[in-house]
């Protein structure tokens, strides 16, 4: 037994140092998955009896289903060996009680944060237990089967170590729909339990594959950021509606901003469009120093005008992250003005996050347009 959980230990070792699951974020629609392992189950509420012994082990085999991010089922049969001994003065009280137990269970699942590497859930069930205690007190249970019904609940997490594989360990508690497991007879008070009924737990470690997957989680991506802008999609769209050029060419950018923008008009409220940034940076894209570099001329020719640097973000993130990001974009704007020649103290600047989205959508389009900076005249 120490020879195969140390050749598990081995085995879970190396794929967790094979595997960046820090980073890796594999979440599906829906899912199926084959889990094994190895089980230690252990006596709870028996009859007269103490937990006198080490010989606990088992094993289990599961498949699940998983319909949705949070929500799963899964069939579960398991192997377990319990063991105990009576208490002085009951028959054969000098007894050992070995018992085999195998076990099916339908249990259902809850995924608290399925998004993250180590993901914590909660299961409930009910099963059948099949058993056959021996050197039982009870001569009529000694050696004879058992079949009862089991109410399963319980905790557990899954540690992802690779984009199929996952680590799994969970602690259940099982009520026995009666009191003989044990090899001595009890008054049952009802199936979910009471103080005679039989009750037991296991803890479980082992792996989870996944083998069957759906389509990539789109909760997920929103939740963790890792969702892409296309942008080779939104240039085909940009090509679809124009006619020449065919290319990007930021001279006539520029001529195009200068003529809608003239340098005498200054409103109260400056969008700059065109001025956005990639997911998570605050670095200008190339395609808005033409913009930048009208305002600056406007700002020039109107030495009276100060304004407000507002920068924004999109929805992913936390409110704290993505005010300071929207910080960062703000500054990275008034340097830019400032090498231009606009004084520093007619700038100022403020993180807006994601206060006021000019989209509501989480689409990768309208994210990358929440993604601006503003001016406002002072």
């Amino acid at each position: 037994m120490k020879k195969t959980l140390t050749l598990f230990a081995v085995l879970t070792a190396m794929m967790l140092s094979s595997n960046t699951f820090a980073q890796d974020r594999y979440v599906w629609t829906d899912a199926w998955a084959f889990g094994f392992g190895f089980s230690y189950p252990m006596y709870v509420s028996i009859n007269d009896a103490q937990l006198k012994s080490s010989a606990f082990y088992g094993g289990y085999l599961s498949i699940q289903r998983n319909f949705s991010e949070h929500l799963s089922w899964r069939l579960k049969g398991a192997y377990s060996h319990v063991s105990a001994k009576y208490d002085p003065g009951v028959p054969n009280g000098n007894a050992r009680v070995e018992n085999n137990m195998i076990t099916g269970d339908l249990d259902f699942m809850y995924y608290f944060n399925p998004c993250e590497p180590i993901t914590m859930f909660l299961l409930a069930g009910a099963g059948v237990n099949y058993n056959k205690p021996e050197n039982a007190s009870d001569p009529d249970l000694d050696n004879e089967s058992n079949l009862a019904a089991q109410f399963n609940i319980g905790a557990g997490v899954d540690i992802r170590i690779g984009k199929f594989w996952r680590l799994h360990g969970e602690g259940v508690y099982h009520t026995v729909g009666n009191s003989k497991i044990d090899g001595r007879r009890g008054t049952s008070n009802s199936f979910f339990g009471g103080t005679a009924n039989d009750t037991w737990v296991n803890a479980d470690i082992g792996l989870l594959y996944y083998f069957g997957v759906g389509e990539p989680s789109k909760y997920c991506q929103l939740y963790t950021g890792i969702a892409e802008v296309d942008y080779n999609k939104i240039e085909d769209i940009v090509r679809r509606y124009q006619t020449v050029p065919t290319e990007v060419d930021y001279d006539r950018i520029c001529e195009i901003v200068k003529k809608c923008m003239g340098p005498t008009k200054v409103e109260d409220k400056w969008v700059l469009v065109g001025v956005n940034f990639d997911f998570n940076k605050a670095t200008l894209r190339p395609e808005s120093y033409p913009i930048l570099d009208n305002a600056a001329a406007i700002l020039l020719s109107h030495d009276d005008v100060r304004v407000e640097v507002q920068g924004h973000t999109d929805q992913i993130g936390s409110d704290k992250y993505n005010d300071k990001l929207s910080q960062k974009r703000a500054d990275a704007v008034k340097k830019y003005l400032i090498a231009k020649g606009v004084d520093a103290s007619r700038l100022t600047t403020v993180g807006k996050g994601e206060r006021d989205l000019l989209f509501k959508e989480m689409d990768p389009v309208s994210r990358f347009y929440n993604r601006r900076v503003e001016f406002h005249v002072k």
